[in-house]
């Protein structure tokens, strides 16, 4: 594939008599053409920093795409900024496929520049160009940018553009049924392609910079948390067993031996790994958790959303699976993979609760002087208010348990014979797990 870009930028460099530069809509150089120019000017600092780190600076990128290349159909014309090094005029045609922006090639500018026949048969060129681009993105997956789109734009327009933008990368299929999943916390970048995905991205956890704990552990120290995104194209009605697939594929390998490939495509340095794991249903109870889920280690969880149709629709099938993978991080009985439909009260309490929730009866309980209270009062409450079977599961005596309850009473000011002061003080408690 890249032998044949380079075949095509060369084509552009007769054609226009110029040496021309290929890069992708990120502004990582693809291929470029030689010059055997004396012209000091013809390697300004700008192109040359692109051929030697193979990308431009984000200030490079914001500069040229002031000048509406992205937005453009047809050749740009760019002065020279001295000031940003860029000493030699540009000439940008931007590369695009089905009215979506792929790459841009590059040009020096020169006088009298290259005639308007020369400059169509230029484009021509740069429409071939897009087909391979958009044809290497379909097959490599390597949809992040687009998927990222989606899940962050505004409504509106921005969304509309983004929708559209995600539905011709993903070529046929691309309105068929999908889900949403999230790891988290996630560090790096995300991998190229994941075998079973149609598109990866990494997504801020919180704002940009904000540095509150996560619920499964929190990230590196000094760096914004983040969760990677996942895109499923389902082939049935469940999502779980393909999300599972993808989560297990995304890691590497194990030293048990358990994970996906030996060392695998699509892995990433320093990401957690996955060892497979069985759960069965309680006695007597049909399971509320997955048969078959992921052991994730170094504190990283996993939510995955019900099924979508619309691509319209896949912003609230990620709220659906950040929610999950809280609730994975929260309820140990969830986790560490936790599909949407499954997490119970989580549902609401993940949509009310963005932020920590100060409640006063939580924050009565679950002070350091407290935590065997927080927990017993919690235990009692998932058990239905049924005494035998929370001292069982706490293992101490039924007279003990009625002793905490007394205190958790006194200290909350709650009574537990009511049922809206139960249902206060276990959303209380389980809305704090949230953010714990």
């Amino acid at each position: 594939m890249k032998g044949d870009y380079q075949d095509l930028v060369d084509e552009i460099s007769a054609l226009l008599g110029a040496p021309a530069t290929l890069e992708n809509r990120d502004f990582r150089l693809i291929a470029f053409g030689a010059h055997d120019s004396d012209d000091d000017l013809a390697m300004d600092p700008v192109r040359t920093r692109s051929i030697l780190t193979r990308q431009s600076t984000a200030a490079v990128r914001s500069w040229f795409e002031g000048f509406g290349i992205a937005r453009a159909t047809g050749p740009v014309r760019i002065p020279a900024a001295p000031d940003a090094g860029v000493f030699r005029g540009r000439v940008c045609l931007p590369v695009r496929h089905r009215g979506i922006v792929q790459g841009y090639v590059w040009l020096l500018d020169q006088e009298p520049g290259p005639d308007a026949e020369s400059l169509a048969a230029a484009m021509e060129v740069a429409q071939r160009i897009g087909l391979l681009l958009a044809e290497e993105a379909r097959a490599g997956a390597d949809l992040s940018r687009e998927f990222l789109a989606v899940l962050t734009a505004g409504r509106g327009w921005q969304q509309d553009m983004a929708v559209a933008a995600l539905r011709v990368a993903l070529g046929p299929g691309g309105e068929g049924p999908h889900a949403a999943v999230c790891v988290s916390p996630w560090s790096g970048e995300a991998p190229a392609s994941v075998p079973g995905a149609a598109a990866v991205c990494v997504v801020p956890w919180r704002g940009a910079g904000e540095q509150e704990p996560h619920p499964g552990g929190g990230g590196p120290a000094g760096q914004p948390l983040a969760a990677l995104a996942v895109l499923i194209r389902l082939r049935g009605a469940d999502p779980l067993a393909p999300a599972l697939t993808a989560i297990s594929r995304l890691m590497p390998r194990t030293a048990d031996g358990a994970g996906s490939g030996a060392g695998g495509a699509g892995t990433t340095p320093g990401a957690p790994k996955p060892v497979a794991a069985t759960r069965s249903a309680p006695a007597g109870g049909k399971a509320t958790a997955p048969a078959a889920a992921t052991r994730v280690t170094g504190g990283v969880t996993a939510g995955v959303s019900d099924p979508v149709r619309a691509l319209t629709a896949l912003p609230a099938a990620w709220q659906q699976a950040t929610a999950a993978a809280r609730a994975a991080a929260a309820g140990p009985r969830l986790g560490p993979v936790a599909q949407w439909s499954a997490i119970g009260p989580y549902r609401m309490l993940a949509s009310v609760a963005e932020e920590a929730l100060d409640d006063p009866v939580a924050r009565a309980l679950r002070g350091p002087a407290n935590p065997e209270l927080a927990r017993t009062a919690e235990v009692f409450l998932d058990c239905a208010g049924q005494a035998g079977r929370a001292a069982a599961a706490l293992g101490i005596h039924r007279q003990t348990l009625y002793y905490r309850l007394s205190r958790v009473e006194q200290l909350t000011g709650l009574d537990l014979d009511e049922g809206e002061d139960r249902l206060l003080l276990h959303m209380a408690l389980k809305a704090a797990r949230l953010h714990t």
